[in-house]
C-alpha cells in the first residue's frame, strides 16, 4: 500500500526481456538506501518487489501481465520513474491510499500553463473514467492527484510547481503514456452498486414471471 507521495525519481538502468516477462533495473538513492530484498516499491505507480540490490541499483521482476497493462515495458535506459516505498506502521499518511495495481495506461493529451501551475488533460479508457469523480483522487504514474474535470474520454488535473519539479509528470509531454489507478474507494462502491442492480433486476424478473407486475 502507498500514498502517492513520491520520494524521488529513479533512473532506468536496463529492461531485459526474458521468457514470461522481463527484469527491470533502476538506479536510486534514498529509496535504494533503505530498501531490502522482498520490499514493495511503487515504480511509476506499479507495485514491484525488490529481487536484487547492489548499492544504489535495484532490480525487479516484471510479468507479462505487468508489461501488457502498464508502460514499464516501453521504458528505455536513462528514462526516469517515480519511486515510493510502501507504507510502514510509523509512516505519515498523505495523498490517498494507492495499491500499485494499475487499471489502465492513459495518454497525455494536452499540457497548459496557468500561471505557475500546469493543467494536464489525460486520455483514459471508459473503465477508468467511470470510477472518477470531480475533486476525487487518482494516481497518475504513482502520483496522488486531484481530478479537476471528468470528460467523456479523459480527465484533467492541475499540477503545482513542487509536484512538477519532483516527479516525471513535470517533463512528460503530449502523447507520452502514464499509468492510471482509480481510487480504490470508487472501485468498491461501483462493485456494490452493480451487485445491487443485479439483485434488483432478478427481483423484478421474479415478480414479472409470477404475474405480479
Amino acid at each position: 500500500m502507498f500514498t502517492g507521495l513520491i520520494l524521488e525519481m529513479g533512473e532506468i538502468a536496463a529492461v531485459k526481456k526474458r521468457s514470461g516477462g522481463a527484469i527491470l533495473s533502476l538506479k536510486a538513492n534514498e529509496v535504494a538506501s533503505a530498501a531490502e530484498l522482498g520490499d514493495s516499491i511503487s515504480v511509476s505507480g506499479v507495485c514491484l518487489t525488490v529481487v536484487s540490490k547492489n548499492n544504489n541499483l535495484l532490480s525487479f521482476d516484471l510479468s507479462d501481465e505487468t508489461l501488457r497493462s502498464t508502460n514499464l515495458g516501453s521504458l528505455k535506459t536513462g528514462a526516469r520513474v517515480n519511486l515510493e516505498p510502501s507504507l510502514r506502521p510509523d509512516s505519515k499518511i498523505g495523498g490517498h491510499f494507492v495499491t500499485g495495481h494499475v487499471d489502465a495506461v492513459g495518454k497525455m493529451r494536452s499540457k497548459t500553463n496557468i500561471g505557475d501551475m500546469l493543467k494536464i488533460e489525460i486520455e483514459a479508457q471508459a473503465k477508468v473514467i467511470n470510477l472518477l469523480v470531480e475533486k476525487g483522487s487518482v494516481a497518475v504514474d504513482g502520483i496522488s492527484l486531484t481530478v479537476v474535470d471528468v470528460l467523456r474520454d479523459g480527465f484533467t488535473v492541475v499540477i503545482i510547481p513542487h509536484t512538477a519539479g519532483l516527479t516525471t509528470i513535470g517533463f512528460k509531454g503530449v502523447d507520452d503514456t502514464v499509468n492510471i489507478e482509480a481510487d480504490i474507494l470508487g472501485k468498491y462502491v461501483a462493485k456494490f452498486l452493480n451487485k445491487e442492480k443485479d439483485r434488483d433486476s432478478g427481483f423484478m424478473k421474479t415478480l414479472t414471471e409470477g404475474g405480479y407486475v
